[in-house]
């Protein structure tokens, strides 16, 4: 019986192959919308969660609350100093501490200009937790060394002919705010596009050059101890900075975060993001199953009398309604599939463009085997609703007057 309702389903999409192809334009618009959201959100979430988990859960970071856009840090109102570092190096559960600046430089080579984020490493023994906690591992060159005097790292986005005219290299001066330095290092990419383009240099050499005085830091990094919650740690931390600074509850003027809280952040930022694309994206699933309802109505004009024949030599009304019902999914599972391969065309296609264009891995497509299946549940489903109301009005057509239709 199933094999017979799929060869007069099969017959009948076959028989009106124009109309089936754009019945099926609203689902697979829909779902090729719905993949690429997701798989490029999805992605991005994976890309941005590896790059905290490279960082270590058992991070703690301190830092002024944010008085306007960029990186922590570098736009903060108020601040954080070698004072604030010494009470966070006092408190329980805190195994290692080091703090750095992040500002905002203009850097030349090659007679153009950019400006661009420079941050600082500790000059002493602390610049090993700044350097485990930015992942900075270098491609060519080496590592800044606490005595090093006049000398950069860069980042590898920063690099590429396509910033300055010119590649930079491991030797060449670069003029920061109209002093030069040397570059020594050249780091591997870290998947974020601004700290790919990042200037690093020793904490006093950017002191000495912004004129910034010796005890101001733009974020404090430490470490919990290794059987300490980290959580728990952050609390004592934040009590600790509100009390010596005289601050109340809810009025603080620094946020401590750990590493779980900021991926937890980000998340829930993209969650909404997506959700909210995802919305508008399913408009197109609605507008396909219409398209579907229409052209499983028109089936059922079309074939009144081919009805009015099946129902006189003794099918059911469920068999009408099985092979309506089954000609509707079908309809939305093609459209799903073409959907499908579409969307993560799209997706691919977006990969490919933002690393050319950005050098990053963050903007990438994850193809999830739930994504696969969902999408093809999702349209299948589509397809069935929106045949229900053909299907049971063809099932309730009186024999007689059906083989009368003309």
């Amino acid at each position: 019986m199933i094999a017979d309702y799929f060869r007069i389903v099969f017959g009948n999409i076959r028989y009106r192959q124009r109309r089936s192809i754009l019945t099926m334009i609203g689902i697979f618009i829909g779902i090729a919308a719905v993949v690429s959201l997701i798989s490029l959100g999805q992605g991005m979430q994976d890309a941005i969660n590896s790059q905290f988990a490279s960082v270590g859960a058992d991070k703690v970071m301190v830092q002024a609350k944010s008085g306007g856009f960029g990186p922590p840090g570098s736009t903060a109102a108020g601040k954080v100093t070698d004072k604030d570092l010494e009470i966070v190096r006092r408190v329980s559960g805190v195994d290692e501490v080091a703090g750095r600046l992040l500002k905002i430089v203009s850097v030349r080579f090659n007679d153009r200009q950019r400006v661009q984020y420079v941050t600082s490493l500790p000059d002493s023994q602390d610049a090993g937790l700044i350097i485990e906690a930015n992942n900075y591992d270098p491609q060519e060159g080496r590592m800044i060394r606490p005595s090093d005097k006049g000398v950069v790292m860069v980042g590898s986005g920063l690099v590429d002919k396509t910033n300055f005219g010119k590649a930079v290299q491991v030797g060449s001066k670069l003029e920061v705010n109209g002093k030069d330095f040397k570059v020594i290092g050249i780091l591997k990419a870290l998947g974020d596009p601004a700290r790919n383009k990042a200037v690093v240099m020793n904490q006093d050499d950017l002191r000495d050059l912004l004129g910034i005085k010796d005890e101001e830091l733009s974020m404090i990094v430490a470490r919990a101890a290794k059987f300490d919650d980290p959580a728990v740690v952050a609390a004592r931390v934040k009590r600790a900075l509100m009390r010596e600074r005289h601050e109340k509850e809810g009025r603080e003027t620094v946020q401590v975060q750990t590493s779980a809280q900021l991926i937890r952040s980000f998340n829930t930022i993209l969650n909404i993001v997506q959700a909210v694309l995802v919305g508008i994206a399913a408009i197109s699933l609605l507008v396909g199953g219409i398209g579907i309802t229409n052209t499983m109505y028109t089936a059922v004009l079309d074939r009144t009398r081919e009805i009015g024949i099946m129902k006189a030599v003794g099918a059911r009304n469920m068999d009408i309604v099985m092979i309506i019902l089954l000609e509707s999914g079908l309809l939305g599972v093609a459209g799903g599939a073409i959907g499908v391969i579409l969307g993560f065309s799209l997706s691919s296609l977006v990969e490919y463009a933002a690393m050319y264009a950005f050098g990053s891995a963050l903007i990438q497509a994850s193809f999830p085997w739930q994504l696969i299946v969902g999408s093809f549940v999702f349209s299948f489903i589509v397809g069935v609703l929106s045949g229900i109301v053909p299907a049971f009005r063809a099932s309730r057509l009186p024999p007689v007057e059906a083989l009368r239709y003309e």
